[in-house]
């Protein structure tokens, strides 16, 4: 079972907008458990405007994501999206320290690259396993190029020590309509853009997680 955590502590990063998307790509792919652990419950809105079964959702608090990862395991989940709260030290590293991974999300700008510190800073107290994913992003250029801002901010990443995963999630309208529908981009508006830039970044997880065997068992 693979746990994706998504956390930074700060706010409008986009976490729950990830969430959703790589929780409907991982149950394309095998059975999956999406856990809101944030209390203002976006990701909660999404799944009760989705008409699909999978993936499923539950509600969890501090107490309970323990408990709810055992029964994921015992019900032989394959994968489990968790939605973390920003501003809540405590569970972030909690749920660290149960992740395979932990994604940081990072709009290119001052403000999250200033806050993406003390999440980094976290992840390294406890060995977690950790990268960094530009979200929020322009769109690239015409001919296929990170903007300015984008290229900066993979620097300034890259130089703190932290590790990018390739390409980006650009900022655009049809994600916020999928989700609105409870969908994701892909099954909203499949061969668009925003869906290939959130399928090439999943596949990318994908492959930093499962071993190179399940992989080729897989494709």
């Amino acid at each position: 079972m693979q746990v994706i955590l998504i956390a930074t502590q700060k706010g409008g990063a986009g976490k729950s907008t990830l969430a959703a998307h790589f929780g409907a790509l991982a149950a394309r792919d095998g059975r999956t458990l999406l856990v809101d652990a944030d209390p203002q419950g976006s990701l909660s809105f999404w799944h009760r405007q989705r008409a699909a079964e999978a993936p499923q959702l539950v509600q969890a608090d501090a107490a309970a994501v323990p408990d709810t990862l055992e029964r994921a395991k015992a019900e032989r989940a394959e994968w489990v999206v968790i939605d973390s709260p920003p501003h809540n030290a405590p569970l972030i590293s909690s749920l660290m320290s149960r992740a395979s991974l932990t994604l940081i999300p990072v709009r290119p700008g001052p403000f999250d690259l200033d806050a993406v510190g003390a999440t980094l800073a976290m992840a390294r107290s406890l060995g977690a396993r950790i990268a960094c994913l530009i979200n929020a992003a322009p769109p690239m250029t015409r001919l296929g190029r990170p903007t300015s801002i984008v290229a900066e901010t993979r620097t300034v990443l890259t130089d703190l020590g932290a590790p990018v995963l390739p390409g980006q999630v650009s900022q655009r309208a049809s994600l916020s309509h999928a989700l609105i529908s409870g969908q994701s981009v892909g099954e909203y508006d499949p061969g668009s853009r925003a869906a290939e830039e959130v399928g090439a970044m999943w596949s990318t997880v994908v492959d930093l997680v499962r071993p190179a065997k399940a992989r080729r068992t897989r494709r």
